[in-house]
């Protein structure tokens, strides 16, 4: 199979025209399992009632704790657990034991198979390290990373190695009836940043889409996971022309999202409310065209010290505009690295605690409660 690749590799990478709109809504991958299949469709009607609440990390550790049973900074402050569970495969590619940010990959499996059972959605990046085996990691831009792992390249092999691992551990996630359980894999995310070995400034967009549709067809074709519902990920203000540069094919993914993060001071700027606000608006249309999911895939701010940002600011950023969910970053406590408190939900007794619990009480926001009664597993 691996060899009737390098005959389509070129059709691969310029195959983006993609399903039309009027399509079934059924996901891109056409041997999806029944509970991905179900997974979707939901999703797709989801912004009709609201969006699912998400947070990274959220089962394994928080401000001040670590690996306590059924610990949840989110559960602390709401009485309810997020409905989407954030989690990233870093290491796995090493054959680490734990994950960039220190997770067990054991523990995050427990913690992956106990937000599915109670209804809750899963979804895992990826900060993969640089094939090159330079020491910053996910985050070195050196060019020619990318060819380097394609077809015909020096670490070809290395990299298929990679995703055999990823997909072991993919494969070992399951329900209590045995089934895989559905993952909305966001690889290459931020792919429009210039911070990774895969961003905008280390590769050209004929490599990248290159990278995606061996990447997908890999791990649906050698590794026969389908199971997952592809994210497509951008960085920072984009136009239409920008955000599909890299797009790789509607045959290819399931969402489009964007990660943005707030970083002045909300009570002396409405500049992140306005520009994520208008950048949703454009995702929101480019899901309608292409009949794809929306989604904010990575957003926050860092100690949250506005006490009403959860109803003033993220809130109003997103507005009417149509998306699946949205994932705050993770409650990392004291960051030895940066040397200061790093948590983007608030915990009990912090500032915005208070205005966190009215923004989980709004009729738009679906936390684990929530998604448990939409059986988002079942069929519509």
């Amino acid at each position: 199979m691996i060899r009737t690749f390098h005959r389509i590799i070129i059709g691969l990478g310029l195959t983006a025209a993609g399903i039309p709109a009027a399509a079934q809504e059924l996901p891109s991958d056409k041997q999806a399992t029944k509970e991905t299949v179900n997974l979707y469709r939901h999703l797709k009607k989801l912004p009709e009632k609201g969006f699912l609440f998400g947070h990274q990390d959220d089962l394994a550790y928080g401000v001040n704790w670590k690996y306590k049973e059924g610990n949840s900074d989110v559960k602390e402050v709401t009485g309810d657990y997020p409905a989407l569970y954030g989690w990233d495969l870093s290491g796995i590619e090493l054959d680490r034991d734990v994950d960039l940010d220190g997770v067990p990959f054991k523990k995050m499996r427990q913690y992956i198979q106990q937000g599915y059972e109670r209804g809750g959605v899963i979804t895992l990046s990826w900060h993969m390290v640089s094939p090159s085996g330079a020491p910053k990691g996910a985050w070195d831009t050196t060019h020619g990373t990318v060819t380097s792992i394609l077809p015909g390249g020096i670490n070809y092999e290395l990299y298929k190695g990679w995703l055999d691992k990823a997909a072991t551990f993919i494969q070992s996630l399951k329900g209590r009836k045995g089934e895989p359980i559905p993952i909305l894999f966001r690889p290459f995310h931020e792919l429009t940043g210039n911070w990774f070995w895969w961003g905008r400034n280390a590769c050209s967009e004929q490599e990248f889409i290159t990278l995606w549709r061996f990447t997908i067809y890999y791990l649906q074709q050698e590794k026969h996971l389908h199971n997952l519902l592809y994210v497509y990920n951008t960085a920072g203000e984009f136009t239409k022309q920008e955000f599909l540069l890299r797009y790789p094919g509607d045959d290819m993914v399931d969402i489009v999202s964007l990660d943005t993060y707030q970083y002045d001071d909300p009570q002396k700027s409405d500049g992140f409310v306005k520009n994520t606000c208008k950048q949703l608006a454009l995702l929101d249309s480019i899901a309608t065209e292409k009949n794809k999911i929306s989604a904010l895939g990575e957003t926050g701010y860092e100690q949250i010290p506005y006490a009403n940002w959860w109803t003033k600011t993220l809130l109003e950023a997103i507005g009417n505009n149509r998306i699946a969910y949205v994932l705050l970053w993770r409650n990392a406590g004291y960051n030895e690295y940066m040397k200061r408190m790093h948590y983007y939900v608030p915990y009990a007794g912090q500032v915005s605690a208070n205005d966190f619990i009215e923004f989980y009480k709004h009729d738009k926001t679906l936390f684990e409660k929530e998604s448990a009664a939409l059986s988002l597993y079942s069929q519509l």
